[in-house]
């Protein structure tokens, strides 16, 4: 009798609209930008800095296209189930599964990635420590931090996003001094031109899972405004980022000096930390600072996805797709805990694994499933809804959303290619899937 709002969040299934724009950039931004502190500098052992410059020129192009061309159906569609929720309404329950089950893929297999680069940074502090111990500690914590509450969990996240942006621009400010133009032509295009496609999803790694901030469309208020705001103003502020960190980083002693340790020859999960010690030595106190607030940007993405990880499963389970048990909320904090615990269990097995350049590949298939069959999407609901009420819609049409559907669809194509034993995991994790939703899935 007493327990009213949590009851009738528990009954409904619903969640509660709590973010405003703020938030939703300090999401945004949180999401991806463990991207500009690893993971990205694989990409230069693959293609060099002109492989990967290029690479990211075009990658840029996708993401500014696709992200207002995701924003008109985020805001016409505010739902927790983000592409999933698109997908299923314009192409119906097949082919809504699998662009939900990509981007359940990209959001799950991001966050081990980014828990092995966690346990790489603390390892430098507290060398007696095991790196995996490292990473199944930030697990718990932060998939519990995502349990106790949404607001919470966004107002921490807002927190070390501007802690971790802050950071990016000191780095900036410190290493951009020393930048020599030689060091981006030493030894640029390493493998060839085919060193540019290698290095696509290295590229993609530095706005992977922006998208997300459409799976907490149905947490924000006003969503129609607050999307747009929070949608726009990260993505702007990302490609600044990206830009700046890049020419930084390589600018100082070439891009081996950021991919392999001095005297090493496997490639490094803590490329800043690399390039500022080239300036200012291992033991100087800007050096400790970037690891210390380092660590913040890579939490900011690990916690941020795991929250956009929680929201694209719970909607999985809150239709049926998967065990109903994971479409609950929890009856006090109304949040998806049961999906926020599974999610955490498969990132685990992942992230045992040790592989974190191909858990990072596996992730972008996911990544660019999405994006490819989300602008399909786009299309067949401009065609056949036209009058749906679009709050927002995409400039330039339709040459956005057809500029990010082709960069997409040549990437994955690329990436494919390049990866062929990694893309039989991904196909095999989707049909294995797909086989089980329809022997499972019943009409409610």
């Amino acid at each position: 009798m007493g327990e009213t709002k949590p009851e009738s969040v528990a009954v409904d299934n619903k969640l509660e609209p709590k973010l405003g724009p703020l938030m939703l950039w300090g999401l945004g931004v949180g999401y991806v930008i463990s991207g500009m502190y690893f993971g990205w500098n694989l990409g230069l052992a693959e293609g060099g800095t002109l492989g990967l410059a290029i690479a990211t020129f075009f990658i840029i192009i996708m993401y500014v296209t696709f992200t207002f061309s995701y924003t008109e159906l985020a805001c016409a569609i505010p739902k927790a189930g983000g592409a999933f929720d698109y997908a299923n309404r314009a192409l119906g329950k097949n082919l809504g599964f699998l662009t939900g089950m990509a981007q359940n893929i990209e959001f799950i297999f991001a966050p081990p990635a980014i828990a092995a680069a966690i346990g790489a940074y603390f390892h430098i502090f507290f060398p007696a420590i095991d790196t995996v111990l490292i990473a199944l500690a930030a697990y718990v914590i932060f998939t519990s931090l995502n349990i106790v509450g949404v607001r919470a969990a966004a107002t921490f996240e807002l927190v070390i996003t501007i802690l971790a942006v802050v950071e990016l621009l000191i780095f900036a400010g410190v290493t951009l001094p020393a930048f020599e133009f030689k060091n981006l032509q030493t030894n640029s295009l390493p493998n060839g031109f085919q060193g540019i496609f290698a290095a696509l999803p290295f590229a993609i790694w530095f706005f992977l899972a922006i998208e997300g901030v459409a799976n907490v469309a149905e947490e924000a208020r006003n969503p129609q405004r607050s999307i747009l705001i929070g949608f726009g103003s990260a993505i702007f502020t990302l490609v600044v980022l990206c830009v700046l960190t890049f020419v930084s980083s390589v600018g100082v002693a070439g891009w081996e000096a950021i991919v392999f340790p001095e005297g090493g020859t496997t490639a490094s999960d803590s490329p800043l930390p690399l390039a500022l010690g080239k300036i200012v030595g291992n033991e100087h106190i800007l050096y400790h600072l970037l690891i210390t607030v380092g660590l913040f940007g890579l939490v900011a993405s690990f916690h941020g996805i795991i929250l956009a990880a929680g929201r694209s499963t719970f909607e999985f389970g809150r239709v049926g797709y998967v065990p109903k048990a994971l479409g609950r909320v929890h009856p006090k904090t109304g949040t998806p805990a049961n999906a926020l615990v599974v999610n955490m269990g498969i990132g685990i097995l992942a992230l045992l694994t040790g592989k974190t350049g191909e858990i990072i590949t596996i992730a972008c298939f996911g990544a660019l499933t999405l994006y490819i069959l989300s602008m399909i999407t786009f299309f067949v609901l401009r065609k056949n809804e036209p009058h749906l009420e679009r709050p927002f819609k995409v400039p330039l049409y339709p040459l956005f959303p057809a500029t990010a559907l082709v960069i997409a669809t040549i990437a994955f194509v690329a990436i494919t290619w390049y990866n062929p034993m990694l893309a039989l995991v991904y196909f095999g994790l989707l049909i294995i899937a797909y086989i089980w939703f329809k022997l499972t899935y019943k009409e409610s």
